[in-house]
């Protein structure tokens, strides 16, 4: 017979313990929430991952772009520089053609000073100076070989002196165009 005491522990034992089907679904769900846990680890890896390469990307472009903006700052610079250089050669280049000119006006009114001929060699002059143009003709200055080309010479007491000017020279903002053909006195 069945001892009465024994069927109520079975039923107070198996109160106190959990159902077989209990347990199963109690670990399934933890292992899925391991997995899902798992999962949200690997999907912020990814996240970080991609996020990283993003970072380095947007730093290489940055770069890139910082790059190219200071070379054509650079660019600009010299582009601007060469123009500038340009325009100076352009008007040198003028300024050495007129020379001829103002030779000629020179010779003509070294032989009628007065006139109308003095009025318009004046007005050139004076355009010109304006422009940086100087003139290079004085006498009775130490000889300077920059500035001056000695073609005749005359034995003297000290150190060379410019006694005469036979061809005035010409600089062009600071720079000599050609140099004063003059005649030289002393050792």
């Amino acid at each position: 017979m069945p001892d009465a005491n024994s069927d109520s522990g079975k039923k107070r034992s198996g109160a106190n313990e959990p159902n077989q089907d209990e347990s199963i679904d109690l670990s399934d769900s933890a292992a899925e929430d391991q997995e899902i846990a798992n999962d949200e680890t690997k999907i912020q890896e990814d996240i970080d991952a991609v996020t990283d390469l993003l970072k380095r990307e947007r730093d290489e472009y940055l770069d890139l772009a910082r790059r190219l903006q200071a070379e054509f700052e650079n660019y600009k610079k010299r582009v601007q520089k060469q123009m500038y250089e340009h325009s100076e050669r352009a008007g040198e280049l003028m300024i050495e053609k007129l020379l001829g000119v103002l030779d000629t006006m020179d010779l003509a009114l070294h032989h009628e000073p007065s006139g109308p001929l003095e009025q318009v060699t004046s007005a050139l002059r004076d355009v010109l100076t304006k422009e940086g143009l100087e003139r290079i003709d004085q006498s009775n200055v130490p000889f300077n070989p920059e500035l001056h080309d000695a073609v005749a010479h005359e034995d003297g007491d000290g150190p060379p002196e410019v006694i005469e000017i036979m061809r005035a020279g010409y600089r062009y903002k600071g720079k000599v165009l050609r140099p004063a053909m003059v005649k030289v006195k002393g050792v």
